[in-house]
Parts: structure tokens; sequence; C-alpha cells
């Protein structure tokens, strides 16, 4: 399968933005000179991708975050110095494309710090095609994946737990994941 990347002539030279929704927000694992709380419009941040690396296996598939269709979301917008540009592309292709389940694009968010500065941002966007695309799943079926998820970086309950940890620190609530996280909150993690 094929990644689905942008052109080096749609990274267009100078500084570069990032947009961190999941776990890009709490360890984005790249150099950058500033980070801004920011909002993407027309996607929203959804469990909606099965796992089968970093928090999962094909036999025991964890739930990760994707960007989906319609709606908003807020997230943290990352700008990266046009000298570490390649470097960080390099790294999230990596990282995110793993099994090709997003594709990368560029989006508009508008920057917290003022309401009328928007950046455009890398962003990773789920492919709905994808065998890996969950679609939306019950909450009981989400906590199922969820707890049973473990893969190459770790439990899927800590990347659910970090990811509202981080919206927290950034006065923000998104009630399907803290619905969830309160049901793993309220149980022992199991033994590994």
């Amino acid at each position: 399968m094929s990644a689905k990347i942008l052109t080096d002539a749609e990274l267009t030279e100078g500084d570069l933005w990032v947009f961190g929704y999941g776990s890009l927000m709490w360890r984005p694992g790249f150099d950058f000179v500033e980070q801004q709380p920011a909002r993407l419009i027309g996607e929203h941040r959804a469990l909606c991708v099965y796992s089968f690396v970093h928090r999962g296996t094909p036999e025991q598939p964890g739930l990760v975050l994707g960007l989906d269709r319609g709606g908003a979301c807020r997230g943290i917008a990352f700008r990266v110095a046009d000298q570490h540009r390649a470097q960080t592309v390099a790294y999230l292709r990596e990282r995110e494309q793993v099994t090709s389940v997003y594709r990368e694009v560029k989006r508009s968010v508008w920057l917290a710090d003022d309401p009328r500065r928007r950046v455009s941002a890398l962003a990773y966007v789920v492919d709905r095609g994808h065998a890996q695309y969950a679609g939306r799943l019950t909450p009981a079926e989400q906590l199922r994946l969820v707890r049973q998820g473990h893969g190459r970086s770790g439990p899927n309950r800590d990347y659910v737990l970090s990811t509202v940890h981080s919206l927290e620190a950034q006065g923000c609530r998104d009630p399907h994941l803290h619905r969830l996280a309160e049901a793993l909150r309220d149980e022992t993690p199991p033994h590994r």
C-alpha cells in the first residue's frame, strides 16, 4: 500500500506548521520553535482508526484517533523552523504513515493567540477507504478495543488518557473521549 503524501512542491518553503490533534499534542517528537492552541474546521477528532502497530496488533487491534470529515477540531499547531522541515516531514511520515491509513494534507488552522491568524498546516486525515478505518463505533466497542490494545508505543489506554490530559491542559473538553477516559480511569489497568 502506498502512502498518501504531499509532493515537495506542495510543501512550500519557509517554516512548516504541523497540526496535532492526538498523540502529537503530548509527544510531538520533533523540534519546533513555537506552539499555539489551534482550531481546524472541516474535520473532527474521532476514534476511528484500528491500530495494528503503535497501540495494537492485527490480531488484537487497538483504536486511535483520526481526523474524519465534518465539524471542527481543537488541537495544537507547531511551527517548525525551515532548516528542520525535511527532517520533521521524514519523521512524521515514518510515524504516521506506517500502514498508510492517513492522507498527508495541508489544512488551514486558526491560531488561538489571534482568531484572525490563519496558517496552512501539515495534518494527517484518515483515509476512509483504508481497511483500518473503523468508522463510527459504539462507546462499548471503543472501550473494548482500547482495553485490549497494546502495541509498539505501549498500551492503548495510556494513549487515550494522555490525549485527554493534553486536551484538559488546553481547557478543552472532548465529550466522547472524556467519557471513555472516565471508564478507563475507573478500572485497574490490565497486567502485562
